[in-house]
């Protein structure tokens, strides 16, 4: 049994090593889900946001790494249970020069311009938060958004608040610094929860999926390999299904 799956840069979730064989979070649990339930050949291909959906809605390959899970990508793939729950944050310049820390104080800020991967939900809410499109400047890759964050072309990067800490202790540059989203106004953390997505015809490899993540998610295993790339309690705990 061969499944191939669809995978993104974006540290620590999944990446290209330099021998181009695929790493990260999500890459790491995708293999040894797949395993479990007698995947014999698993195949990572690299491909940008902005396809993940398209592609594994076309066939192209038969599982997307997981995503953040809306009413809106559900009407176009299936989604798995929930393996990880983040909320968002900044990539910013060292020592938060326009003090970003959350969307709406963005918003105030009319000189501040944020960096947004295209196609990812932090579009929308940056957008619901105030922030204006004249304020917003769309990346295709992640890689190009970190250096326009260094070369000062944007103010912050929008990402998963996760995604962003473990980046910044990766790149060991004193030039960035990750910020967590203080919460909105009489407003309350709020984290998404991220999926694994499939065609809507593959019933038969989503369900075998969700069993075994059912007994796996929140396991000593699935939490020690899940540390080795960032993710702790906070992460895991909210999509643990016992």
């Amino acid at each position: 049994m061969k499944v191939k799956i669809a995978y993104i840069e974006e540290p620590p979730f999944g990446w290209t090593e330099s021998d181009q064989t695929a790493t990260g979070a999500d890459v790491d649990l995708a293999d040894t889900v797949l395993r479990a339930i007698g995947v014999t050949q698993i195949e990572h291909h690299l491909t940008t946001f902005s396809e993940l959906l398209s592609g594994v809605e076309a066939d192209r390959w038969d599982m997307n790494v997981p995503l953040f899970v809306t009413p809106e990508r559900a009407n176009q793939v299936a989604f798995s249970l929930p393996v990880w729950a983040t909320g968002d944050g900044f990539l910013v310049r060292a020592g938060n020069p326009k003090t970003l820390k959350s969307y709406a104080l963005l918003a105030e800020r009319r000189d501040a311009r944020l960096g947004i991967i295209a196609g990812q939900v932090q579009h929308e809410s940056a957008r619901a938060s105030g922030v204006s499109e004249d304020q917003i400047v769309i990346f295709e890759q992640q890689a190009d958004a970190i250096k326009a964050v260094r070369s000062g072309a944007i103010d912050a990067y929008a990402s998963t608040a996760l995604g962003n800490r473990v980046l910044a202790d990766r790149i060991g540059d004193s030039m960035l610094e990750a910020v967590e989203h203080v919460p909105e106004k009489n407003g309350k953390p709020h984290s998404p929860s991220g999926a694994f997505s499939f065609n809507k015809s593959s019933g038969d490899l989503l369900n075998a999926v969700n069993r075994q993540l059912r007994l796996y998610l929140g396991s000593p295993d699935h939490r020690a390999r899940m540390a080795n790339f960032g993710l702790t309690h906070k992460e895991i705990d909210p999509v643990v299904v016992r």
